[in-house]
């Protein structure tokens, strides 16, 4: 592709990898189009984040189709990825140490499958205390990390499906389809509550984005190799 194709706009889908930001999957690709196509300036940017410690489908939108953007955003999201059960940790994820743990023994399979059936449908649900959120000018993790008790309003979310793929207590694996905004990792966390026990998130997968998928992805290598 040219330069001009870029500036006219394309859809590239990225596979983000681990511990990347998204930010940073973004700045590679726009370093990339300017030093091997010699473009000065572009427009570009992702729709929808993807945690450091989330892999997977990221979106990404240049020149004119970033203002398709908060279209793209607005579309439902395929997750796969692991509920670690028995422990908490105040980031919901493995970003923080567990802070706590539960007891497992009374949860088999058919209560887990029983479980999944509250999440189903419209659920309110607490944007984790660790998110990129604003509060009072601030990032909900700046207060977190500060050390701030700030309370959340719970928000209206969708999930369309959730099916367990693998239980292997104290690992279940799990896929679910939901609207923008879930936060899977406060899934994880409601998700361990309601089996009377505890649980956080330990791998993230973001497959689809609507009709988008994770395996017409390609990594960021792979875009830089291409243009040159």
């Amino acid at each position: 592709m040219t330069a001009e194709d870029f500036q006219n706009g394309q859809i590239l889908l990225v596979d983000k990898p681990l511990h990347w930001s998204s930010f940073q999957a973004v700045n590679k690709m726009k370093w990339a189009l300017k030093s091997k196509l010699g473009i000065r300036k572009i427009k570009i940017g992702h729709a929808g984040t993807l945690d450091p410690l989330a892999t997977g489908l990221l979106i990404v939108c240049t020149g004119k189709f970033t203002k398709r953007i908060t279209e793209l955003q607005g579309q439902e999201k395929e997750y796969t990825g692991t509920f670690h059960i028995g422990a908490t940790t105040p980031s919901y994820d493995l970003e923080t140490e567990i802070n706590e743990t539960f007891p497992t023994l009374h949860i088999d399979a058919d209560l887990i499958h029983e479980t999944v059936k509250q999440f189903l449908g419209e659920i309110d649900q607490k944007p984790p205390v660790f998110s990129a959120i604003k509060k009072d000018g601030k990032r909900l993790y700046e207060h977190a990390r500060a050390g701030e008790t700030v309370e959340i309003a719970s928000r209206k979310t969708t999930i369309h499906e959730f099916e367990i793929t693998r239980i292997a207590l104290p690992e279940i694996d799990f896929r679910v389809v939901c609207s923008k905004g879930t936060y899977i990792r406060s899934l994880a966390f409601d998700f361990g509550k309601a089996l009377q026990s505890g649980a956080h998130l330990t791998a993230l997968r973001r497959t689809k984005i609507g009709h988008y998928h994770v395996n017409d992805a390609q990594p960021v290598p792979d875009f830089e190799n291409s243009l040159s």
